[in-house]
């Protein structure tokens, strides 16, 4: 629904918003347990440093092969910060497109009754029960 409901749909109304709000929710929660499950990689020094990254970007796991020890400290140092870099940024991505993917297939809500929506049915509800007295 487009604009605020008339009195004599506002159950269906509601219904409609639950369901919504439900299926959102469940789209959020795969969502957050997709990230959960996600992981970036890098690789550097032609692949003699390797790093995993979660879906937040923190690191899992760093491997080094023996070889790779012998870098010079500089040059070793620049390689694992790149390639730390590259799974969290990654992850990074593979986040996004959760997000993005969750944003869409959880589709737009409606927008929320404002404060007149209320005032007019509590004086729908007034004119109501002072029209039925006696």
């Amino acid at each position: 629904m487009t604009s605020p409901p008339t009195p004599d749909e506002d159950r269906r109304y509601l219904e409609q918003l639950i369901t919504q709000t439900r299926t959102a929710m469940d789209h959020l929660r795969q969502a957050k347990r997709l990230i959960g499950e996600a992981e970036g990689t890098g690789e550097a020094a032609q692949g003699l440093i390797r790093v995993r990254a979660d879906g937040r970007g923190g690191l899992i796991g760093v491997s080094l092969n023996p070889r790779a020890l012998r870098l010079d400290t500089r040059t070793l140092g620049a390689e694992v910060t790149k390639v730390i870099q590259a799974a969290q940024e990654h992850a990074g991505r593979i986040t996004g497109e959760i997000v993005q993917d969750a944003v869409a297939r959880a589709g737009g809500l409606p927008a929320p009754l404002d404060e007149t929506f209320v005032r007019d049915r509590i004086e729908l509800a007034a004119a109501d029960l002072y029209s039925e007295r006696p």
